[in-house]
């Protein structure tokens, strides 16, 4: 799998910036039905335009599909949620946090409820979406379960590694593999927070 370098992250940042500036552009990416759509929008090309400019060719070695299903669902993101994770930051050290990952946060309440942003069974049926319009569709709804305050970069990685699992063979490092980071950090989450 691989991550957003240190560039990318900046890039995908300000591109999501410029959204908060460019209204028009947001909408028509947020009105998109699937990632097929986002392909004829012109905030898409800038996405491509500011990625390629941290990484050079990243639009010739990112899948087209990828980056439209990154550009539409970031498009759907308010804020970008930092909050360090409960799961696996230290109390007793010092060590730099780290921050909730996407699937920690689809687990974690809102201050003052008790119940998930996104049930068990919502969660389940987000992992083993069978197909990119699938996926794209229930990513944007568990980004609307969060009411739009999300981990930018978490989501654009997990989105990346999606992709990248649902067009090549699963390795055999299982605990390697989205679905099981996934389900380890949601259940992690959901069940420090019954407690």
């Amino acid at each position: 799998m691989s991550e957003l370098n240190v560039a990318e992250k900046k890039a995908l940042k300000d591109w999501h910036d410029w959204l908060d500036d460019n209204r028009g552009d947001r909408a028509r990416l947020r009105r998109a039905e699937n990632p097929e759509d986002i392909l004829l929008t012109d905030a898409f090309f800038h996405f491509l335009h500011r990625m390629d400019q941290a990484t050079p060719n990243w639009s010739q070695n990112m899948p087209m599909l990828t980056s439209a299903c990154m550009a539409g669902s970031l498009a759907q993101v308010k804020t970008d949620k930092l909050t360090p994770s409960r799961l696996y930051n230290n109390k007793e050290t010092d060590a730099p946090k780290k921050m909730a990952g996407f699937a920690e946060q689809l687990a974690t309440p809102p201050e003052g409820k008790s119940k998930a942003p996104m049930s068990e069974l919502r969660f389940q049926q987000l992992q083993k979406s069978p197909t990119v319009d699938d996926f794209y569709r229930r990513i944007i709804r568990a980004i609307r379960l969060l009411d739009g305050n999300v981990n930018l970069v978490s989501l654009a990685n997990d989105i990346i590694q999606w992709h990248q699992e649902f067009n090549k063979p699963i390795g055999r490092e299982p605990a390697k593999r989205l679905a099981v980071r996934w389900a380890t950090d949601y259940y992690t989450a959901a069940s420090k927070n019954t407690n």
